[in-house]
């Protein structure tokens, strides 16, 4: 596997472009972004599990049950959420975007990210629609990461190729998520391109599991968001055999689409509101993948080791006791726990227990921006990460006043 540039346009057919159409009153940032297949694509989705859903996320749902797309249109500085006009105001988008790219409007997917319960204004969308279209390109990405931005402080893009079958496979994408972030769907949007032929019943079940491992494991502040959108189109621009069934091939797909959604999630953590820290736990020796996915999450969630790890202090009871309330069935007597980053490793726990170590080492291990969290269960051979940020007082001054 090969880390490229290109972003959501590295996989071949596939366009991308950002304007600023006047959604947000900052006229120096796009809001408005659009990506586009010159062939239509398998589709696939996965979504928030609040039971308040943003109307795009309705829509989009619709247009994905024949597991078809060509393109995305997604505006940021209003959700469209919580709307009496909501769902007519998305498929009002997806007409836009239709007329603008002369194809059926039951094959766009739609999305929108910002304050929620604010009507959306669609007279900027529809007037921009031509300069949006015209904004397309082969090298775009950047332009619509930068247009699906809200508190991100950095556009988030990836790409990979793999081979599969003898021919070269491409997937990318574009994310973005800063605050609102927590399991089960963070506050994100991600949009990923493939040019791999697979089937929209396969590309489903690898988009779903590629979720489980990454951006289903990521927590900023514990809120979990209304828009959560996640979807990847493929049109087999590569030439591969149509991936249909599992196989050495989907694996391979699976690989390379779970990579671009991990580093991502990574980026998306990250940036975290106000953070400083890009945390990672990283949880072995579980016995079931069910175990390992509990304690790191609860390990990554704990707002109380966040605010450690800002302050750099290796208070290695708080990865303890959030394990003990994770619900995860393990022995905490056979635990060990270890911090670890660029500036070396301190390991601090031993069999549930407390271990003499320097905490001047310690200090130095956890100035660096990025900090694993490794725990050892001792109980199999399953392991686990979960990504998250610490928790600082810029995060109070971001949400004290995000509406007004």
């Amino acid at each position: 596997m090969q880390y490229i540039e290109g972003g959501v346009t590295a996989a071949k057919g596939f366009l991308a472009g950002g304007v600023h159409c006047g959604i947000r009153k900052n006229k120096s940032k796009r809001d408005l972004a659009l990506i586009y297949s010159e062939k239509p694509c398998a589709a696939a989705g996965v979504y928030t599990q609040n039971l308040v859903k943003g109307a795009p996320i309705l829509v989009t749902q619709k247009n994905l049950a024949d597991g078809r797309a060509q393109a995305v249109i997604c505006n940021s500085g209003n959700a469209n959420t919580c709307n009496a006009d909501g769902e007519a105001k998305a498929w009002r988008m997806c007409e836009i975007a239709a007329d603008a790219l002369h194809i059926d409007p039951h094959d766009v997917i739609v999305a929108s990210t910002g304050v929620i319960g604010q009507i959306l204004p669609i007279e900027p969308i529809e007037n921009a629609a031509a300069e949006l279209a015209s904004s397309l390109s082969a090298d775009g990405s950047n332009r619509a990461a930068q247009a699906i931005m809200t508190t991100d402080t950095i556009e988030k893009e990836v790409a990979v190729q793999v081979e599969i079958g003898g021919r070269t496979v491409t997937v990318g994408g574009i994310s973005k998520g800063s605050g609102m972030i927590h399991p089960n769907m963070a506050t994100m949007l991600c949009f990923v391109t493939t040019d791999c032929a697979i089937t929209p019943a396969m590309l489903q079940k690898a988009v779903t599991a590629a979720a489980d491992k990454t951006f289903n494991m990521i927590s900023v502040d514990g809120d979990t968001s209304t828009n959560d959108t996640l979807t990847c189109m493929a049109n087999g621009e590569a030439g591969n055999a149509e991936i249909a069934a599992a196989g050495e091939a989907f694996d391979t797909f699976c690989a390379a689409l779970t990579a671009v959604c991990r580093k991502l999630s990574m980026m998306m953590a990250g940036d975290g509101e106000g953070a400083t820290k890009l945390l990672i736990c990283r949880t072995t020796g579980a016995k079931d993948w069910e175990t390992a996915k509990t304690v790191a999450k609860s390990v990554i969630c704990s707002a109380l080791l966040k605010a450690a790890m800002f302050g750099e202090d290796a208070n290695w009871g708080r990865v303890l006791c959030a394990i003990g309330y994770s619900g995860a069935d393990i022995d905490i007597h056979k635990v060990d726990v270890a911090f670890q980053s660029e500036n070396g490793r301190v390991d601090v726990c031993e069999n549930g227990a407390g271990i003499a170590f320097s905490e001047e080492e310690a200090a130095k291990v956890l100035h660096a921006k990025e900090i694993t969290i490794l725990v050892d269960l001792k109980s199999g051979d399953t392991e686990a990460e979960a990504f998250g940020c610490d928790l600082t007082y810029d995060y109070v001054k971001i949400n004290g006043d995000y509406r007004t």
